[in-house]
């Protein structure tokens, strides 16, 4: 793969009780809620619909404010979290490059399992998707043979190098013996719009990042990498359907930087637990495409994360990181 840079527990069953002395603790300023990825895309299109909920149903006596840091496919973002440690004013809405940044650049310093778990939100889900104007790509074999037809005159967009795109990408690759062009952009939502412009030929965006798109009939998706067909895309075949073996998913999970005080985590475990149970975001999964069966918090969650480091470790030494860098 070849890279040119650019500059561009069940959930209704949920029962998050915080000791009532801990229940008294209250927000002294804003919060800064950092996200680790460019504006449009879904960490930002999250984050910014969570950040309407705590205001719409006053959960919070002090706004929350969205911050993105991007820089270093969320290298900037990890960093400023570690270095915040013991601030009870900074949570940061996160994905997968919360596990890929830090393994692929070692120099960063940063050990994600320090950090204070407080939800999970989501899984979130990747497709394939073309613009609606290749009428020669129909389908996951038409695609292939598309691609190598052009070899590395086919361009892929992506959020950055090492993150989520570019790992599922190089699992493609792999899959079907094949090399492209990956493009790395600051956000899905920027990727969406290039794929819309047909400045690139194709992208695993996240459903949130083409849904606005894809409801206008610009673009196309081709396979969903997921264990099952989702409510959003009932007519769009599983990777696994069509015997390839790529399953892969985005977590969308809360966390603070390490050192918070358990009064602090207490009061964004309840307060991010009640808007996982609300109407208004499993509304939004079910039509975005995310997965929303359990809010892990805690313990629970820091052994999630714990397991997802050591899988994407495997994953890298499968792919290989160049493949991932494009170094």
């Amino acid at each position: 793969m070849r890279f040119v840079k650019t500059v561009a527990v069940s959930a209704l069953a949920l029962a998050v009780s915080a000791p009532a002395a801990l229940a008294e603790w209250q927000l002294r300023k804003p919060v800064e809620f950092i996200i680790m990825a460019g504006t449009g895309g879904g960490a930002d299109q999250i984050a910014r619909l969570l950040q309407g909920l705590i205001e719409k149903k006053g959960l919070s006596s002090r706004p929350f404010i969205p911050i993105n840091k991007p820089g270093g496919s969320g290298a900037e973002a990890l960093r400023y979290l570690q270095d915040k440690a013991g601030d009870d004013h900074t949570v940061m809405m996160t994905l997968n490059s919360f596990y890929t940044t830090p393994i692929i650049q070692e120099e960063l310093g940063v050990d994600v399992t320090t950090f204070t778990p407080i939800g999970l939100m989501a899984m979130d889900t990747f497709l394939l998707w073309v613009h609606t104007d290749r009428d020669d790509i129909t389908d996951l074999d038409s695609y292939v043979a598309a691609v190598k037809g052009a070899g590395l005159d086919w361009k892929v967009g992506g959020t950055g190098s090492g993150q989520e795109d570019s790992v599922l990408t190089a699992m493609m690759e792999a899959a079907f013996e094949y090399d492209v062009t990956y493009i790395p952009f600051p956000g899905g939502g920027t990727v969406a719009k290039n794929l819309i412009g047909n400045q690139i030929d194709s992208t695993v965006n996240n459903p949130s990042e083409q849904m606005e798109f894809y409801r206008a009939g610009s673009s196309k998706p081709l396979v969903q990498f997921t264990g099952e067909r989702m409510a959003a895309f009932p007519d769009v075949p599983t990777a696994k359907e069509l015997d390839v073996d790529i399953e892969y998913y985005m977590q969308r999970s809360v966390n603070g930087p390490p050192g918070m005080s358990p009064e602090a985590v207490a009061f964004y475990t309840d307060l991010f637990g009640e808007l996982f149970a609300s109407q208004e975001w499993q509304d939004f999964c079910t039509s975005d495409g995310l997965t929303c069966d359990n809010f892990l918090n805690g313990d629970d969650l820091a052994a999630f994360h714990a397991t997802q480091v050591e899988a994407h470790k495997k994953l890298i030494e499968q792919v290989g990181a160049d493949a991932i860098t494009g170094e």
